[in-house]
């Protein structure tokens, strides 16, 4: 009798790497010419970030650097939910910007969806925010995580517990 072998589809922020962004933004902002004696912040909370400046083209350069920086780091823009721009106090703005962390219910349907159609012999299964998927077949495994690679998906997905 074959072995089923199994891994984990999650969709998670590395906070570590986020944090290294930050610091890295707030650095550039320090040093910047455009920036001088201005008022910016990166505030980090454990599932978001809250952007502050003086103006909302400020806003929007913070934004941005902070963007560059969290690629560099292989960090997805698709698991960062922009909130609105917001009037903060004495006329600045602010911004929030959510991080999402595992594959909610719609997403994760979605996905089990995606590997029925697929036609391979495996199975899905939604374990809270993540899917478990298992098959006798590591190639059929490795074709379900190339499938899910080139789906269009709204989160960025990582692949673990390959077993």
């Amino acid at each position: 009798m074959a072995s089923e072998n199994s891994f984990d589809i999650v969709s998670k922020m590395d906070m570590q790497e986020l944090t290294n962004a930050v610091h890295q933004t707030e650095r550039e902002i320090e040093t910047r010419f455009d920036f001088k004696g201005s008022k910016s912040s990166l505030k980090l909370e454990k599932e978001a970030l809250t952007i502050a400046s003086e103006d909302e083209y400020k806003l929007n350069a913070v934004i941005d650097i902070l963007q560059s920086k969290m690629v560099k780091r292989g960090l997805s823009l698709k698991n960062v939910e922009f909130g609105k721009l917001e009037p903060a106090s004495l006329g600045s703005v602010r911004q929030r910007l959510t991080l999402k962390q595992g594959i909610d219910q719609d997403n994760a349907k979605k996905i089990n969806i995606l590997i029925r159609d697929s036609k391979l012999k495996v199975k899905s299964q939604i374990q809270g925010d993540q899917i478990r998927v298992t098959g006798k077949s590591r190639d059929d495994l490795q074709a379900i995580i190339q499938l899910l690679r080139k789906a269009d998906l709204p989160l960025e997905l990582q692949f673990t517990n390959m077993k």
